[in-house]
């Protein structure tokens, strides 16, 4: 066994050494300091670690008291369900009448839905909501409530006081989606104009608003558009106008005994509606279905735009204007007149029997509403200018007013379009348009003889002139015919008189057509279309009455003189002061030329 001897002495045990100290004693100090050196060391990561700890604590203890002090700051909320995916947008623009106020906007409110797996009592539950809802089915909400379903929709929108007491019930597994409504402020006026909307794409947390009928419907995209939430879409139509034009047309309706009704006010310059009416009508904001119903039946068909009727005598100012235009008579141009008008196998007779002898000027056979005189200038006018003058009126095509409903209104003509159909249309019978087709031709062929296009959002700015229809001067002879009507006494409109406001118009009697064929003798359409002031049109007003009749009598009245025009007389009297007009006071000239031209 060999011993390592080193080949030099350590420094430390040498120096030891030479000063007589001992090595072994050295060696146990340096041990010791290295200890102390290690105990040092681990104590200060110690409390290093435990000052650590300490802030994990004291920010654990700041960070819940700030929670519970933004929770007890916050009101409380019922619980909601997270919806993943891309939200809804609910926010649509509002609609305004051509003043600003409102007609359709939006209001918060809540549906209704269930988590059957977190009830407690899921039949006191079933119990209680059916007490709050009676149209709910009892017996399957028990079932939903206790089968396996997750979830299901129990109303999609509820009211606030309904949301209270299914609060009150203290179950939790009926929850609260918050959600927009569609809001009509006014109920059941314009209701035919809005229309009404529909929830499309629905989630738990919102869901969307999409147009239904109307034009909710035709201007959807307008309405929809997030961009245009602050930016109302403005109606032409004037609210206190509409009411006005509603409550007397409602009136007339009940008075006259009538199936229903319909008017429309129009800005003869411009085209736009001031009032639209139907009857009967619907409260938007319920918007019942009325399923099986006909559409002559539907409070929501709209008369004033769906409705296709025969017009009656009000087409025979077409008659008088476009001869006129053409150049084969004029306003004092005699026309044979004399009873009956025979065509082949076919009698045009007068109605009732009258006999207005054997000649009428043109402007008289206005005047007294003469068939057969009508037909002997429809016959002259002849069928291809016929058809071309009234299509240059619109009665060819669909009205384009902003409604869904309008491409439904498109105008009945006949499958074959021959002489005799040319003689009855030209006393407004053969061909069925709807009351807005019949205003936008009396505002285009009045005005001054410039078409115009129906419009239902208000017109801002210049409105240029449409293309002409007559010319000036004819338009001119036309009205003083519809304003003889009124004014002469031996007029179909004399009722139509109201003081200040020198009323122009036509009435227009038509017997409704049978299903099976001919006509019935005692269910008619009754027409008045009117303009005012009759020399230089401001609006033209159409009023038309479904199987209306005046029993005021010994027999009942069932013709548009009797019916119609007073319920239009009563509404120009009532509107006209609304819209700015002043009643002007007839000078004795004036009455004089009114005299002299009704003879």
């Amino acid at each position: 066994m060999s011993i390592r001897t080193p080949l030099r002495p350590l420094a430390r045990v040498l120096s030891a050494r030479s000063k007589g100290e001992n090595p072994d004693a050295i060696e146990r100090e340096n041990l010791r300091l290295r200890h102390e050196e290690m105990r040092d060391s681990s104590r200060l990561r110690a409390e290093g670690r435990l000052l650590v700890l300490g802030l994990c604590f004291v920010s654990a203890f700041v960070v819940v008291g700030l929670k519970m002090g933004q929770v007890s700051a916050t009101v409380p909320e019922e619980p909601r369900a997270e919806a993943s995916g891309t939200p809804i947008l609910a926010q649509r623009a509002d609609i305004v009448d051509r003043n600003g106020r409102i007609l359709a906007t939006n209001r918060v409110t809540n549906s209704l839905y269930a988590q059957p797996q977190e009830m407690i009592d899921p039949v006191h539950a079933a119990q209680e909501l059916v007490r709050i809802f009676p149209d709910l089915d009892q017996d399957r909400l028990i079932r939903d409530f206790t089968g396996k379903r997750k979830f299901l929709w129990i109303k999609k929108k509820i009211a606030p006081e309904q949301q209270q007491a299914v609060h009150d019930i203290g179950e939790p597994g009926l929850l609260f989606g918050p959600r927009e409504e569609r809001l009509y402020p006014n109920g059941k006026l314009a209701a035919h104009i809005l229309g009404g909307t529909k929830f499309g794409r629905e989630g738990v947390m919102s869901a969307e608003i999409v147009g239904q009928s109307g034009i909710e419907k035709a201007r959807d995209s307008y309405l929809s558009d997030p961009s245009n939430g602050d930016k109302p879409l403005q109606l032409s139509i004037d609210l206190t106008v509409q009411s006005t034009v509603r409550e007397v047309l409602y009136g007339g309706m009940r008075m006259l005994d009538a199936k229903g009704a319909a008017a429309v006010m129009m800005d003869a310059q411009t085209g736009e509606i001031i009032a639209m009416v139907s009857l009967p009508d619907f409260d938007p904001n319920s918007r019942p279905t009325f399923a099986g119903q006909k559409d002559g039946e539907n409070p929501r068909f709209n008369r004033a735009v769906q409705g296709v009727y025969e017009l009656g005598s009000t087409f025979k100012i077409f008659a008088a204007a476009q001869a006129m235009e053409i150049g084969i008579a004029t306003p004092d141009t005699l026309i044979e007149a004399k009873p009956p008008f025979r065509w082949g196998k076919y009698t045009i007779g007068e109605f009732e029997g009258h006999n207005y002898g054997p000649m009428l000027s043109l402007n008289d056979m206005i005047v007294k509403s003469s068939n057969v005189a009508t037909a002997h200038v429809a016959q002259q006018i002849g069928v291809e200018r016929q058809q071309s003058f009234l299509k240059s009126l619109g009665f060819f095509e669909a009205t384009p007013v902003e409604l869904s409903e309008a491409p439904s209104g498109k105008p009945l003509l006949p499958p074959h379009w021959s002489e005799l159909s040319t003689l009855t249309i030209g006393f407004g019978h053969g061909l069925s348009a709807s009351p807005l087709h019949l205003a936008t031709a009396y505002a285009s062929v009045l005005n001054g003889g410039t078409r115009v296009e129906p419009t239902l959002i208000k017109r801002t700015g210049f409105t240029p002139k449409g293309p002409r229809v007559v010319r000036e001067e004819v338009s001119i002879a036309a009205r003083s015919m519809l304003r003889q009507v009124v004014s002469n006494p031996a007029g179909t409109a004399s009722f139509a008189e109201v003081p200040g406001y020198h009323v122009g118009g036509k009435t227009g009697t038509a017997n409704k057509p049978k299903p099976t064929g001919g006509y019935y003798d005692d269910r008619n359409i009754n027409t008045f279309a009117s303009i005012f002031p009759a020399e230089n049109p401001k609006y033209v007003l159409i009023v038309t009455m479904d199987e209306a009749s005046d029993t005021s009598g010994p027999k009942p009245r069932r013709t548009a003189g009797w019916t119609a025009v007073p319920v239009a007389a009563e509404v120009i009297r009532r509107t006209a002061p609304l819209m700015g007009m002043r009643p002007e006071i007839e000078t004795g000239a004036q009455a004089a030329l009114t005299l002299t031209a009704s003879r």
